[in-house]
């Protein structure tokens, strides 16, 4: 009993950070980020980029990333499916914030001001969540 009681321990704050809700649209996400008094990060990308993927994957999932994502208001924008369709929302906001590349992460603030702006697959967690975090 003793070390399941441990083990929850240890494992409750790795659940609790895989928790972040995301926003898949801009004006419930900038309405979040006015309640919350929060940045937004904004993730623009496709279905059928492997970097786009690398990041669903392997970068947002690690704790670093969770940890960092839990500080702003997540948005995820994808802009075309794996056929290469568009998605009306998506092409708006690519048009709006100038995509010239997937993934791009933009960091807005409260109000959808441009902050600052990644173009490209950030390699772990706690490279994204440096950059989340820097000002």
């Amino acid at each position: 009993m003793k070390a399941l009681a441990t083990l929850l321990l240890i494992a409750a704050p790795l659940m609790a950070q895989s928790t972040v809700k995301w926003e898949e649209n801009y004006a419930h996400a900038v309405k979040r980020a006015q309640t919350e008094k929060k940045m937004i990060l904004m993730d623009l990308w496709a279905e059928w980029c492997p970097p786009c993927q690398y990041l669903k994957t392997k970068v947002f999932p690690t704790p670093q990333a969770q940890a960092a994502l839990a500080k702003v208001v997540p948005l995820s924008v994808m802009v075309e499916y794996k056929d290469r369709k568009p998605i009306e929302e998506g092409v708006r906001l690519a048009k709006q914030f100038n995509l010239e590349a997937y993934p791009t992460l933009i960091i807005l603030d409260s109000n959808g001001k441009e902050l600052r702006r990644q173009v490209g697959a950030f390699p772990s967690g706690v490279e994204l969540a440096k950059w989340i975090e820097s000002k």
